[in-house]
């Protein structure tokens, strides 16, 4: 397996289409305010790598501002896992730009995380080409400073809280969730959540939905999902609960977010129709874990929280 942070689109094969991200999200500690920044390379089949930079700025009191560039020229090297025309993507930093018909995004950033990276999938499946969406969490806890600036208004980020994400593969999944929670009141940076839940098409039929991440509870890193687990969710607008059973392990996550703290994207699928996907970087998270002969841990993520939801533009919702 490369290493996690390593990027995989050069060398994709002609053949086959690619695409692949890196992304951050953070958190405002003192008050409910984040970001979502996004490096996205694409590959078409047969054809060269181009890349886009996009920039969410979140504020529950107010509608999300959301900037995405036209596709640019792409490389890598030089300490730069992802370099483009108005940004860079490396080990610990991000700097970018974006400027379009309805305003502009700049930021410069850097992280830093004692976390190891965290792994969804199973360990010998990421050097294969199935399954077609690969995803892994180079840190799912880390801190964040530097600037972000909106429209001309410097917002300081300092000390924010959040994590650093990367995924590839050739195809979207039918059909998605992703949860990340942090910055849990008087938890400190040990506790966390950090899952991915997908359903998979296999001929006409979508399969029921699987779970892959963890939990982390005081530093203590839990696996959640996998191959057989049993999962439930229950959706309504805005609003989705999950549960995961295990033999140890039995969580129940409840995430909702007013519906005008959502950003809509279409992501370009290199196999197939694109994805339109909601994501609101502010949301709330509550959540119970069970395990035997240990009391139940409970906790919540006020506006600390993501929940995106993506799915094919062909299938009904």
């Amino acid at each position: 397996m490369l290493a996690p942070a390593a990027p995989r689109w050069p060398s994709v094969r002609p053949t086959r289409g690619h695409y692949e991200s890196y992304y951050v999200r953070a958190v405002d500690p003192a008050g409910p305010r984040g970001i979502w920044i996004r490096y996205t390379v694409s590959v078409p089949p047969g054809g060269g790598p181009t890349a886009r930079l996009w920039c969410t700025s979140f504020d529950r009191a107010r509608a999300p501002r959301a900037f995405r560039s036209e596709e640019r020229p792409v490389s890598t090297g030089n300490g730069a896992l992802v370099r483009l025309d108005g940004g860079t993507f490396a080990d610990g930093s991000l700097t970018g730009s974006v400027q379009t018909a309805s305003g502009s995004a700049r930021w410069d950033l850097r992280w830093t995380g004692t976390e190891a990276p965290l792994l969804h999938l199973p360990r010998q499946v990421y050097g294969t080409r199935l399954p077609r969406t690969k995803l892994l969490s180079l840190s799912p806890s880390a801190v964040f400073d530097g600037w972000v600036e909106v429209d001309g208004e410097r917002i300081a980020v300092a000390g924010w809280p959040g994590m650093v994400g990367h995924n590839w593969g050739e195809e979207h999944a039918p059909e998605w969730m992703w949860l990340h929670g942090l910055d849990v009141t008087g938890a400190g940076t040990g506790t966390w959540l950090d899952i991915a839940l997908a359903r998979i098409r296999i001929g006409r039929v979508l399969t029921p939905w699987s779970a892959f991440g963890a939990v982390s509870l005081g530093g203590r890193r839990l696996r959640l999902g996998g191959p057989g687990r049993r999962v439930v969710v229950r959706e309504e607008p805005a609003r989705c609960q999950v549960r995961i059973s295990g033999r140890r392990l039995r969580l129940t996550a409840e995430v909702s977010a007013p519906a005008d703290a959502f950003v809509s994207w279409d992501y370009p699928n290199p196999a197939g129709p694109p994805r339109t996907v909601l994501n609101c970087s502010v949301a709330d998270l509550s959540l119970r874990a069970e395990r035997p002969r240990q009391p139940p841990v409970e906790w919540t993520a006020a506006a600390r929280a993501v929940y995106e939801r993506g799915r094919s533009t062909t299938d009904p919702p």
